[in-house]
């Protein structure tokens, strides 16, 4: 299989899984009337993310890991959204990002060195390398985390909702 197939599908299906949480997260925040910062700045432990933190986390890992290994620019938005409707907006846009790139792009690419931030200093790594051992894992341990605080404040969310829109899987 080639590293578009690898990963970008999978992008895709989740970040509309975590759009589908978004939306329930924001729907539960409503019936409870609850202050939004209550879910933003919730976390499982004081060094942990915030959900805030979370949301951003993922998206960035997907949009950036998809437009890097398609060779395009990838310049994650600033993380200064306020509420959950902005963080829902976020999961939208870099779900574009991730469908903004071509399998031809990507898998051209797989073997081409990439340069990226990881904290203060720049780090350089073969583009499968990146996609698969560094942005897919992170992906899938911060949006597992979002989901997980939702679930912990009582979002009615199940698996089915974090899946998403699974390919090949029947609908009936």
């Amino acid at each position: 299989m080639s590293l578009y197939a690898y990963s970008v599908p999978t992008y895709k299906q989740i970040l509309g899984g975590m759009l589908s949480v978004m939306d329930k997260a924001i729907a539960h925040a409503t019936a409870k009337k609850w202050d939004e910062g209550f879910l933003l700045n919730d976390r499982f432990y004081p060094d942990m993310f915030n959900f805030a933190k979370q949301v951003q986390s993922f998206t960035d890992h997907a949009s950036r890991s998809s437009l890097l290994c398609a060779g395009k620019p990838s310049d994650p938005p600033p993380r200064d959204e306020t509420t959950l409707a902005g963080l829902r907006e976020r999961i939208a846009k870099a779900l574009a990002a991730v469908n903004s790139v071509t399998a031809a792009e990507v898998d051209a690419n797989a073997d081409k060195d990439i340069t990226f931030p990881m904290g203060p200093r720049q780090v350089t790594m073969k583009a499968k390398d990146y996609m698969m051992a560094f942005a897919f894992p992170n992906f899938y341990f911060h949006a597992t985390t979002a989901y997980g605080l939702c679930r912990h404040r009582g979002v009615e969310v199940g698996k089915r909702d974090f899946l998403g829109k699974m390919v090949g899987f029947p609908t009936a």
